[in-house]
């Protein structure tokens, strides 16, 4: 299904997920009113889909909570899929099936082996699909690897990603397990992810600190700090992950770490990313960024802009500030579905930056070292860590097989 847009014809837009994030992406959308049109919304909690019709002022935008019926339009061009992780790789293939370019928000997949069929599944089906990490399109962030990759720094031989911050005692707290909420399909909200009573903590934001869902702040906030990393080195295949840490600080239900130290080995580099919850003393004088260390001097890089620090006066120092970058990715993308234009961050490369971050889970959640093969997309020697690279999706929410191969 291919479509040729003239000169003012609006791109037609659903979003899937009505939460915070959704509502984010409207806000970028609205701001390109001339290029595009939001013309349905979709979301499992009632509530969630008044409040964006709401919050939006928009009540002729169609509202669904079935996304299924949204693909069975054939006058809309593009999905936003701003759910929840779990349903990042399902959603993007079915769209993809049904014609759909799409822009899905980061993390790109659960586990690994959903990365893969997204790649695929965009190819067999020539579809624009875009991952959203939008740092790429911020111009600062491009200048930053600019700077990295022209040999001012001398040689990188450390980059260093983190995220800090301070929760205890009690984090999320222990609420019980109980009854949904009045207009939550919670069976729907569960999808491909196993079958478990409801919990507050297992849904509305929170289900970011639980493996059925996703990967903890290693693979939700650590994914955009380590995608700088890997695009500014030019690399995306480590050959050693290992990662340790474990519930320290917080007394709360979450499953994943709140304290945890990866690192990924390279061909001449490391990278690791480092998560605390229980102090928020910065590191580097900064709550969270990405670092390179380089003989001649280091880059700090962040939303909020870089600095070049010299080391022993090989350099000068240097500082801008931050940049856009939401609003310009979302521009990318509908110039990706327009004009054919290459996007910031395609699902191939959305998908191998979430691998490193996954990877990082992995190495965590068997407790040792593990040795990664790209080419053929496995763990080496490691039968309980290779188990981690996929799942038992539940019927009938189940991936394609065929799409489920290496990706190069």
């Amino acid at each position: 299904m291919k479509r040729n847009y003239g000169a003012n014809d609006q791109i037609r837009i659903a979003i899937i997920g009505c939460g915070g994030i959704g509502r984010h992406h409207y806000r970028q959308f609205a701001r390109l009113s001339g290029q595009c049109q939001i013309v349905a919304a979709c979301d499992v909690y009632q509530k969630h889909l008044d409040e964006f019709r709401r919050l939006t002022g928009r009540p002729d935008i169609e509202p669904y909570t079935d996304y299924r019926r949204i693909l069975e339009r054939t006058d809309i061009d593009a999905v936003v899929v701003a759910t929840p992780d779990h349903w990042h790789a399902k959603m993007t293939i079915d769209a993809c099936e049904a014609g759909k370019h799409v822009l899905c928000e980061k993390p790109a997949m659960h586990n690994i082996a959903e990365g893969l069929a997204m790649v695929h599944a965009a190819r067999e089906h020539k579809r624009v699909v875009a991952i959203g990490l939008q740092q790429r399109s911020g111009e600062h962030f491009k200048e930053a690897v600019d700077i990295v990759r022209s040999g001012r720094l001398g040689k990188i031989t450390t980059v260093h990603c983190w995220n800090v911050g301070n929760e205890t005692p009690n984090g999320i707290g222990n609420p019980p397990d109980g009854d949904p909420p009045p207009g939550l399909d919670w069976d729907f909200w569960l999808g491909p992810a196993p079958k478990r009573p409801y919990n507050p903590n297992r849904c509305i934001y929170n289900f970011r600190w639980f493996w059925d869902y996703a990967g903890g702040k290693v693979a939700d906030w650590g994914v955009h700090l380590i995608d700088i990393a890997l695009w500014a080195m030019g690399e995306h295949n480590p050959t050693e992950v290992c990662a340790y840490g474990g519930k320290f600080a917080l007394n709360d239900n979450r499953e994943t770490p709140d304290t945890v130290d990866c690192i990924w080995k390279f061909k001449d580099w490391t990278l690791l990313y480092t998560h605390r919850a229980g102090s928020d003393y910065p590191l580097y004088g900064r709550g969270y960024g990405t670092m390179f260390f380089g003989t001649n001097g280091s880059l700090y890089v962040s939303r909020e802009g870089l600095e070049v620090h010299p080391d022993k006066e090989r350099i000068p120092a240097y500082k801008r500030g931050g940049s856009a970058q939401s609003e310009p990715h979302a521009e990318n993308f509908l110039a990706a579905i327009r004009e054919g234009v290459p996007l910031a961050v395609d699902v191939l490369t959305g998908v191998r930056s979430t691998i490193v971050p996954l990877l990082g889970n992995i190495a965590y959640r068997v407790g040792r070292s593990i040795r990664w093969d790209a080419q053929r997309a496995q763990i080496l020697g490691d039968r309980e860590a290779s188990a981690l690279l996929s799942r038992n999706w539940r019927a009938p929410w189940g991936i394609p097989k065929r799409y489920i191969k290496p990706i190069g």
